[in-house]
Parts: structure tokens; sequence; C-alpha cells
């Protein structure tokens, strides 16, 4: 029989399994964790060896002295935990909890289908589209939405004229939830890959410019080292790209770091690159000697994306000034070189960047500052699975630059 998809087999272990299998591997004794969870201990025995064919793993050896997790019991242990962590963080995160013992009372009644519903709105916008994505009826959502609601005491939806809408504060608790769910998903794919070596997938979000070249400079070597992977490399400009990684829907991101980033995210700085004004070889100002800020005005710009540490940037060298003309904003390389390269246009680029470019050059301008740095932003409570932490490691390495201790950005 063919083994079903970790998101599946994820999917089937309910939350029930799962908070008998963390009182196991806390207590080391189905006895104590029986009693702990108000439960018999055939019960919970018969629990456990059901979550023990789902994942298709012993996950807990027997001993007289007591049950103790096996090396795949505590990969999966681990990011059980997380799970439950992350969720009641959550729930005191909206205000339907004022301190832990509370949360973990609200998330013991709390199920998958519940949790399932509130993501699922939230991603797709409405009850009847979330039923036409899980194939499950609107009224069946709709009851499972109010379950929900009934347990943690907050208005999570509102109506409207066109329907049921997720509320502000069911907005946050669906993006932390989601992020906990994964955990989940993660642990499953970790015990296949200790059961058979398969490798988890990593999913990385390429800024624009400095992202992509750093990512195209290492897939090789890691691909060298894992032939085997599932690598899947996504590219949008920074507004995107942060809110995939607070979604959760990348791993991590490769490309200039942010001037400013909130609290949960963290930021690994790995190479310096300062910005140049940058035009094409033969340009009018590429024989001036050192360029003024009214001849930078004096020619079409093209700028970064609102929200991009470039744009950013190219606000900083012309304050106070009315500004040069910027007919196009992009963050696509390829558009930029081809518009650099057919007219007298001008840009900002890393000196990173320009080590890959031909064509183009630099004009003398004063130092701008400050200077970026291309490196790694990951979420800061983010465990990577080994495969992950491995494509960090040979991107650090590329990069020819000490490993620096993580800094909390903001």
């Amino acid at each position: 029989m063919t083994k079903s998809s970790s998101q599946e087999r994820a999917q089937s272990l309910s939350f029930r399994q799962l908070r008998l299998f963390e009182a196991i591997g806390d207590l080391k004794s189905v006895r104590r964790a029986s009693e702990a969870c108000s439960l018999s201990q055939p019960a919970v025995t018969q629990a456990l060896a059901k979550m023990e064919v789902q994942l298709g793993a012993t996950l807990v050896d027997r001993r007289a002295s007591g049950s103790y997790l096996n090396e795949y019991g505590l990969v999966f242990h681990a990011r059980v935990k997380r799970f439950f962590e992350q969720t009641e963080r959550a729930i005191i995160e909206i205000g339907a909890a004022i301190n832990g013992e509370a949360a973990r009372a609200m998330t013991n009644r709390l199920s998958r289908s519940q949790l399932r519903t509130l993501v699922g709105v939230m991603e797709h916008g409405s009850f009847e589209q979330a039923s036409d994505s899980f194939d499950i009826s609107a009224a069946s959502l709709q009851r499972a939405a109010r379950d929900l609601q009934g347990n943690l005491h907050v208005s999570l939806f509102y109506r409207t004229a066109a329907g049921m809408l997720v509320s502000p504060q069911g907005m946050k608790l669906g993006l932390l939830v989601k992020l906990a769910l994964q955990e989940i998903e993660l642990g499953v794919m970790e015990v296949d890959s200790a059961l058979d070596g398969s490798t988890t997938p990593v999913v990385i979000g390429a800024m624009p410019f400095g992202g992509t070249v750093l990512l195209a400079s290492v897939l090789d070597r890691f691909l060298e080292r894992h032939p085997c992977a599932d690598v899947r490399i996504t590219n949008e400009g920074a507004v995107e790209m942060y809110k995939c990684l607070r979604a959760g829907d990348v791993d991590f991101v490769v490309g200039l770091l942010p001037e400013e980033t909130p609290a949960e995210l963290v930021c690994e700085p790995l190479v310096a690159t300062p910005y140049a004004v940058v035009a094409r070889q033969g340009h009018p100002l590429a024989r001036a000697g050192k360029v003024t800020i009214e001849e930078l005005m004096a020619y079409d710009w093209i700028t970064g994306t609102p929200g991009s540490s470039r744009r950013a940037c190219f606000d900083r060298i012309f304050e106070g000034t009315h500004g040069p003309q910027t007919h196009v904003a992009t963050c696509a390389l390829p558009v930029i070189r081809h518009l650099l390269k057919g007219s007298d246009r001008l840009t900002l680029m890393t000196s990173y960047e320009l080590t890959h470019e031909e064509g183009l050059r630099t004009l003398h301008c004063s130092p701008i500052e400050p200077v970026p740095a291309i490196g790694i932003t990951t979420r800061a409570d983010w465990l990577p699975t080994p495969v992950q932490s491995d494509f960090i490691e040979v991107i650090r390495a590329h990069a020819n630059a000490p490993v620096p201790k993580l800094r909390k950005a903001g």
C-alpha cells in the first residue's frame, strides 16, 4: 500500500492523540499520562498504537521502568510540543485567555475541524469558497466556526451583506494557528526523513536582485549534497515576500535585509553591499567627475517598488527636493537591465549585484548611507528541519562571511 502524503497523515491525527503523546513523552509513562489526562491506560495505549500506525513508525519504547521516546518519537514530540505552545500563545495574544493554564484548557476543547475552518475561510475569503476547497458543506464549516467562537469566547467572524467574513481578531488567530498546524506536518516529514532518508521541502523566498543572484550561486552546491532535495523558490517584492514569510508560505527569505523589520522576524546579515548609482556604459554622466544631486535629477530613474529598501534609499537621496522623474517602479531585473542599456535612465544597485552584470557601470557619487546587507530573514520562532539548516549553512559558506549571531530585527 502506498504511503499517504505527510499532509494527509498530519491531518488524520486528532488533537486528543497529540495531547496524549505529548504527555507520554513528558512523563515517560503511559500510566502517568493516563492519570494526567483522566483516561484509562488501555485508552491511552490504543491511541498511541493508532498514531504509530498512522505515522508508519514506532515512537515509544516500552520497558519495565516506563515508556521512553525513541529517535523518531523525540523528533515528533518536539514538533507536537511546539504545536501546542504556539496554539496556546495565539489564544493568549487574541485576549481569549489571560495565562497559560487557561489557554491550555481552551486548547484542549478545540478540534482540528474548528481550526481548519478558520484558516480555510481566512485564506479563501468566504465560507462558500472554503467549502469548495475542502469539499465540505458551508453549513458544516459555519457550525465549526460557531463552536470555535463558543470555545474561545472571542468574535472571530462577522456578518456582512456578502456573507460571513473573518474579523481582525480572527485573522490574527488564523495566521498564528496556520503556523502552529505546520509543525505537525513538519514532524511527519521529519519522521519520514529519519526512516527512509527522504528530504523535507525547502521553500525559499528570493528577493529581487541580490536574493536571486545569491541563490543561483549556491543551488548547485546544495543539490550536490542533497541530490533528491525538493527546493521551491518564489520571487516577489519585499512587501509580498515578508507577508509570505509571516504566513509560513516560505521558510526563509534571502536578499537585501530591511532597514526596519517587525519584532516577529529575525535578520542575519551575510554580505555588506553598498548602493551605487548605475547607468549604461557610455552614459553622459559617466564622463563627468563627481556627479551632483542636480545632475542626477536631470535623468529619468527606475525605482524600487514601495516598501523595498531600494525605494527607501532612493527617497533618502532626493529628500528635500522635488526629485527626478520616475516613470517605472519595478524589482524585475530583466526589465531594469533592458531599460538601462537602451536609454539614459539611472537606478540603484548594490555592489554585490553589480559583480554579476555586464554593460553597466557605477557613477562617481557621494557615498550612500546606510550600507545595506544581503542576508537571511526568518521568523523569530522558526525551527528549521535538518535539510533547511543545511541549505542556510551552504549560503553562509558561499557568502564567505563569519556566521554572526542572529540579531533581532526592529
